[in-house]
């Protein structure tokens, strides 16, 4: 029986018979803003809880910028930086900085990654690439290759990882769809104006060894607290028609 690791999630881990299989490559997916990042926090929070050790990847925000984020959810990254976990920033800062990239490439970043599992020591442990389209954006075909790299050289390094592909706002597609086809599992995140409020969505369309449920959820991201799940988008649209019903049975 696999071992599954949480999210941090409890909702959500019910949807995926306990947690992610050890081992397993996860792709997260959906345009900017749709809760890809705090989830990926939250993974890498209750690893540190578990004692695990933990590596986090950033290419579009700033390291001390990934610690602040964590810290209004209540997980205090700063207090186990470079002991459990470290953050490697890909935003081509200076040089002097350790676990910076110097350049912008998978192999680059593979390398990194390596010598950070080094420093932190043996045990289990769980990588975040956010995001793993940085590396490919100017090249979308080369996705697929790019991201079985990154699977089949760190899969010997017993990483569980998440990864995020972005979505382009403008069009709604992934920039390279080889992430999807490479990952164990897909959670899929959506978001969508309703009724003039911003609503968040997220569905696990696909997770290896796993009987999970098929049902797009609907979600918050709550200070202190991290994403909570709410109800499916079937349960919102019954109440809703509900409702209209009560409204017309009162006129």
């Amino acid at each position: 029986m696999a071992t599954r690791l949480s999210t941090g999630i409890p909702t959500f881990d019910k949807l995926i018979e306990g947690g992610i299989p050890q081992g397993f490559m996860v792709a997260l997916t959906g345009e900017p803003g749709t809760g890809k990042t705090i989830f990926s926090l939250s993974f890498t929070a209750q690893g540190l809880k578990e004692g695990d050790i933990c590596i986090y990847v950033t290419t579009e925000e700033s390291r001390e910028s990934v610690v602040s984020q964590a810290s209004q959810f209540g997980w205090d990254f700063q207090r186990y930086l470079d002991k459990k976990i470290i953050v490697i920033d890909a935003l081509l800062r200076e040089k002097g900085d350790e676990w910076s990239l110097n350049e912008l490439t998978p192999e680059e970043m593979v390398k990194k990654v390596i010598e950070a599992k080094q420093r932190l020591g043996y045990g289990r442990a769980r990588l975040v690439i956010d995001s793993l389209s940085a590396f490919f954006l100017d090249k979308p075909v080369m996705a697929r290759k790019i991201s079985y790299y990154v699977k089949r050289v760190l899969y010997k390094w017993n990483f569980t990882t998440l990864v995020v592909s972005q979505y382009a706002v403008t069009t709604s597609q992934a920039f390279g769809f080889g992430v999807e086809h490479v990952a164990d599992g897909i959670i899929r995140f959506r978001r969508v104006i309703r009724n003039g409020e911003l609503r968040r969505y997220m569905i696990v369309e696909k997770m290896r060894q796993t009987d999970h449920d098929r049902h797009l959820w609907n979600f918050e991201i709550i200070r202190g607290k991290g994403i909570v799940l709410r109800k499916t988008a079937a349960q919102e649209e019954r109440e809703s028609v509900e409702g209209v019903a009560g409204q017309r049975s009162e006129s």
